[in-house]
């Protein structure tokens, strides 16, 4: 159930192109909540709240480093939505198998 709960709260965290963005804006590097707001058409207030929750559905992790807050990916989180969508994937397979 554990699992499932934190699954849910990736797919929810995931569900807001904005936070895809961001996502997909630390894989390339980590980076500042400002570099981060900077290509992103709203305020830094609101690119802050959508990094909170990032972090508090586990898919980032920042660190206030004097005035700067960076930003990473949290790998387990990726890994947690692989798994699952590898085990979607294999049920499916099986399934078309005995078809």
């Amino acid at each position: 159930m554990r699992n499932y709960l934190a699954l849910n709260h990736i797919f929810r965290a995931l569900a807001d192109p904005t936070r895809r963005d961001i996502v997909e804006l630390l894989c390339d590097r980590d980076a500042p909540v400002t570099s981060i707001a900077e290509p992103l058409p709203m305020s830094l207030a609101t690119v802050t709240r959508h990094v909170q929750a990032l972090e508090r559905w586990g898919l980032i992790r920042t660190l206030k480093v004097g005035r700067v807050r960076v930003c990473w990916l949290e790998p387990q989180a990726l890994d947690r939505l692989d798994q699952w969508v590898a085990y979607q994937r294999s049920r499916w397979q099986r399934s078309q198998s005995r078809v």
